[in-house]
């Protein structure tokens, strides 16, 4: 009886044979994967940067807030010590004091109507505060009296005597 079976390599050579042929198959990526790879790549980088984004404004957001009960409470204490609530923020050594934005941020004495900034009112023309107003212009820079306006939606505000701080559209 003919045995016609391949012949038995031995230990050496059969390892050779199977470092080419893995050799052959781990060359380098073909075409398509590679585009699959960018295309990961890009979803990954169009979804990470809008939510990098908006934790971005979201900090800068606090960041507002914190820095508006900061002044707030050295205004406080300059009531306090003088008896009655500064005319500018330069009483209290706050007068280039800048949002996250860049921009200045604004007061105005209720009692006095001083300050750098302008009384604000509500969505219903009733006014923030009966003491002083302090806000910040957001990140367009822009504002207006009323909170309604568009320009003012984006305002991080103080409000009902600072019972209220947060970003004007949720007041």
């Amino acid at each position: 009886m003919l045995h016609t079976s391949r012949p038995r390599l031995l230990w050496p050579e059969q390892t050779r044979l199977s470092r080419k042929r893995s050799r052959r198959r781990c060359r380098g990526l073909t075409l398509i994967e590679l585009v699959v790879i960018v295309a990961i790549v890009m979803t990954l980088t169009a979804i990470s940067i809008p939510a990098y984004e908006k934790y971005r404004e979201t900090t800068r957001i606090a960041q507002a807030v914190i820095d508006i009960r900061t002044i707030e409470h050295d205004i406080l204490i300059h009531e306090g010590f003088a008896g009655k609530l500064p005319d500018g923020l330069s009483e209290v050594g706050k007068q280039y004091a800048r949002d996250p934005w860049g921009n200045v941020y604004r007061y105005f004495n209720v009692t006095s109507g001083q300050g750098n900034g302008v009384r604000r009112f509500d969505k219903l023309a009733v006014a923030l505060n009966t003491d002083f107003d302090l806000y910040s212009l957001g990140r367009d820079g822009k504002t207006n009296a009323s909170l309604s306006n568009a320009d003012s939606l984006d305002d991080i505000v103080r409000g009902r005597n600072g019972d209220y701080l947060g970003i004007a559209s949720k007041y």
